[in-house]
């Protein structure tokens, strides 16, 4: 179950950061639409990523907690 949470947390982090650059580089096309916030919120842009990091590790932990119950060899067996 590690072995799922640490791929899926590296896959997370790589693609936060990713949307954190492009975030930070299209807040300027989008000011017009903000509403009470600033181009640039550390705040915001934080929370939003600490949301989004939960909700991918917890779409990891279910079905890894679900596979670890599985014995393994009862599942190459089905296979």
């Amino acid at each position: 179950m590690a072995m799922v949470l640490w791929q899926a947390g590296g896959m997370l982090l790589c693609g936060l950061g990713v949307g954190l650059m492009l975030a930070y580089v299209s807040a300027r096309l989008l000011h017009t639409l903000l509403y009470g916030v600033t181009v640039h919120d550390p705040w915001t842009m934080a929370a939003v990523t600490l949301i989004l990091l939960a909700g991918g590790l917890a779409a990891a932990y279910v079905p890894a907690r679900r596979a670890g119950t599985v014995d393994p060899m009862e599942a190459l067996r089905s296979e």
